[in-house]
């Protein structure tokens, strides 16, 4: 396969991962209207995407911005969802 292929693909699981941390969306607002969530899933997810985005930005001797662009959503969105869940 050539590079343009894996490329492609990069950025595609990049858009996939940044839905899927959007998709804490409901349950902060759940979590703020008072119907409270589970607190460890997005707490692990949020830790997980700060290796990923650590690895990301240093990767030698290129930095992999698909990997970190993808996982900062989860940072945001999971600490926000482990701090509403409390």
């Amino acid at each position: 396969m050539n590079n343009q292929f894996y490329t492609i693909l990069g950025w595609v699981a990049t858009v996939t991962a940044v839905a899927m941390y959007v998709s804490y969306i409901p349950q902060i607002s759940n979590n703020l209207k008072g119907d409270k969530g589970d607190w460890i899933q997005p707490l692990v997810a949020a830790i997980n995407c700060t290796f990923w985005l650590t690895y990301g930005l240093l990767r030698k001797p290129k930095r992999d911005w698909p990997v970190a662009i993808a996982n900062l959503p989860g940072i945001i969105f999971g600490i926000t969802a482990f701090l509403t869940a409390l």
